[in-house]
């Protein structure tokens, strides 16, 4: 017997009285207008959050958000304003530069405004290393909850996957925000 179960055994015996664990009702958080919630999150945590229009032009509207974009990084087929294609590039370390990435998000959370984002793309960088990012985002894979997204996720195999919410952001212990530091300086989700 290991060292472990010869301390838990131990413990178990000195138990005099043992107790069920009890059943925890959690209310569940729900939202009258999950887009509207999802929006105004995402802005709350610094970031921007467009719901685009029936037959809108994905390429105008990140073009009309990002107009100083230059070197432009995505995979997605119906990005046809990427100047670069990040999946064909051998090593990531060619990825540094980047104005903009355009991303697939999978699953957003009205709570947070986080986007869950699993490694679609080659290089999973492509997420951290961008000056801003742009994350497309389906409205009807919009949740209430992290506790939903998490149900959704239970039994999905993934490697590596990311929650997003918002651009990057630390502050030290002189409370000085710095946006950008550790990611994207800025985030826009586009809701389609």
């Amino acid at each position: 017997m290991s060292a472990r179960k010869e301390i838990i055994e131990k413990l178990r015996k000195q138990q005099r009285t043992r107790y069920e664990m009890p059943a925890i009702a959690l209310e569940q958080i729900t939202y009258p207008d999950l887009v509207t919630q999802f929006i105004e999150v995402v802005k709350l945590v610094g970031g921007c959050a467009v719901e685009l229009k029936e037959g809108e032009d994905v390429n105008r509207v990140v073009a009309s958000l990002y107009p100083d974009a230059e070197v432009i990084a995505s995979a997605l087929p119906d990005i046809r304003m990427a100047t670069l294609n990040p999946d064909k590039v051998e090593d990531p370390h060619q990825l540094d530069n980047l104005d903009l990435a355009v991303i697939e998000g999978e699953i957003g959370i009205a709570e947070n405004g986080a986007v869950w984002i699993p490694q679609q793309m080659r290089h999973k960088v492509i997420c951290f290393i961008a000056e801003y990012l742009v994350i497309l985002l389906d409205k009807k894979r919009l949740v209430a909850t992290m506790h939903d997204a998490y149900r959704e996720l239970e039994n999905k195999e993934y490697g590596f996957g990311v929650f997003i919410s918002g651009p990057s952001k630390t502050a030290d212990i002189e409370q000085a925000l710095v946006v950008g530091a550790h990611g994207a300086r800025g985030v826009t989700v586009l809701l389609k």
